[in-house]
């Protein structure tokens, strides 16, 4: 497909220092669509991080909580932004106690340091409040999914949802990387760990927005086409 895609996401305010951070890491800030300076982690070079972080620059710094999907064919994009208002309006922000740099597989990224149902609750109710706007997967996006081990619950919510680590395999995580080499695993992340500390002062992560992103051609980047603030945060109104 070459229409755009989107993805609803929970990405810090652009004002918060882990948005700075995280940003900064990918070297891309998807609230602007442009690139940043790159923060890289000790022992690496400016060169070997930026190849490091290729493909999660692609997405910007977020936590999936529906992954990317095509427009049904009879939705738009206006009614997808009027529905994230209201489904930001029935949902309270919350905060966690924090979060820690973690390997997941061959990459790191940030998950909490403590389990938080508040964030699956969030993550299964945006799977199943925006799913009347998916477009069901094309076969080559299919197979794919498919190509990977997945037990038999995950090929079924693939199949329902579009996206197999849902539900309970759902586990928040704000990508930092790629796939690492195995020699470079254990130097990223605790490099990452510390970059992250002193950035951020190791603070509760506030949970009170979420947002669209928008890919507007396949291999291109992702980008924020609007933000909803959950009730009692900041500000109530969606941002373009």
């Amino acid at each position: 497909m070459t229409a755009p895609r989107y993805a609803i996401y929970f990405a810090p305010p652009s004002e918060d220092p882990l948005w700075s951070f995280g940003s900064r890491v990918l070297g891309y800030d998807a609230e602007t669509g442009e690139d940043t300076g790159l923060l890289c982690p000790p022992g690496f070079t400016s060169d070997v991080w930026r190849e490091r972080t290729f493909e999660p620059r692609r997405y910007g710094f977020h936590a999936t909580l529906k992954a990317p999907f095509h427009l049904r064919d009879d939705t738009s994009e206006d009614e997808l932004v009027h529905a994230m208002c209201d489904f930001a309006n029935q949902g309270e922000a919350f905060s966690i106690a924090g979060l820690r740099v973690s390997a997941i597989g061959s990459f790191v990224a940030l998950i909490p340091s403590d389990a938080d149902g508040a964030l699956e609750d969030l993550a299964a109710s945006a799977v199943t409040f925006f799913d009347r706007f998916r477009a069901p997967l094309a076969e080559a996006d299919l197979a794919r999914r498919l190509a990977s081990p997945l037990t038999d619950r995950q090929r079924t919510y693939l199949k329902r949802w579009g996206y197999p680590y849902v539900m309970e395999y759902f586990r928040f995580h704000m990508t930092l990387s790629g796939a690492l080499p195995p020699d470079e695993g254990t130097r990223a992340r605790e490099g990452l760990q510390f970059m992250y500390t002193e950035a951020t002062a190791d603070s509760a992560l506030r949970v009170g927005c979420i947002s669209i992103f928008k890919q507007a051609r396949r291999d291109g980047r992702f980008k924020i086409l609007a933000r909803a603030s959950l009730r009692h945060a900041h500000n109530p109104e969606a941002l373009p």
